[in-house]
């Protein structure tokens, strides 16, 4: 179903790819937009029990995307170092494929729970601050759950 990666000697480990989906501030997430033209947006996210989780506002584009198809894929991409004398790059890159959805506000305990798992991301020891954003915004933003279906990982470093 998923096509294996051409650069074999590249693959790292799924091990790899999850601590990459921990670090990285953020990625792109691919769905397929209108007159079915790829839509990718840069997002904020947070991987928690295999799966990726994104908050967004309850209506745009990527919601409207989802709600058509819900197959989608995240990119991310970290260690980034260009290595001017062999014109070439190191870095590491995870794609993540998978089934989108839409969980919707207020009063969900999947909601809240993905809503701290990114606070706690980007904000790291800040309940009470995490709390109060997930309670002042419960009734216009929302959380897209993406159940990781496929994920390769690829790693370049020539030293």
């Amino acid at each position: 179903m998923f096509r294996e990666m051409r650069r074999k000697d590249r693959l790292s480990a799924d091990e790899t790819g999850v601590e990459l989906l921990n670090k990285c501030v953020y990625g792109v997430l691919s769905v397929i937009g209108d007159d079915d033209y790829p839509y990718g947006v840069p997002v904020n996210f947070a991987y928690k029990d295999s799966c990726i989780f994104v908050h967004c506002f309850l209506e745009g584009h990527k919601i409207d995307a989802i709600k058509k198809n819900p197959k989608v894929c995240l990119t991310a991409v970290g260690g980034e170092e260009v290595m001017k004398d062999q014109i070439s790059t190191n870095y590491t890159s995870v794609i993540a494929f998978g089934q989108a959805e839409v969980v919707p506000p207020p009063e969900n305990s999947l909601r809240d729970a993905a809503f701290t798992a990114i606070m706690d991301k980007y904000i790291p020891n800040e309940q009470a601050r995490t709390a109060a954003y997930i309670k002042a915004h419960e009734g216009n933003t929302t959380v897209i759950k993406i159940s990781i279906e496929h994920m390769t990982c690829k790693k370049r470093d020539i030293r």
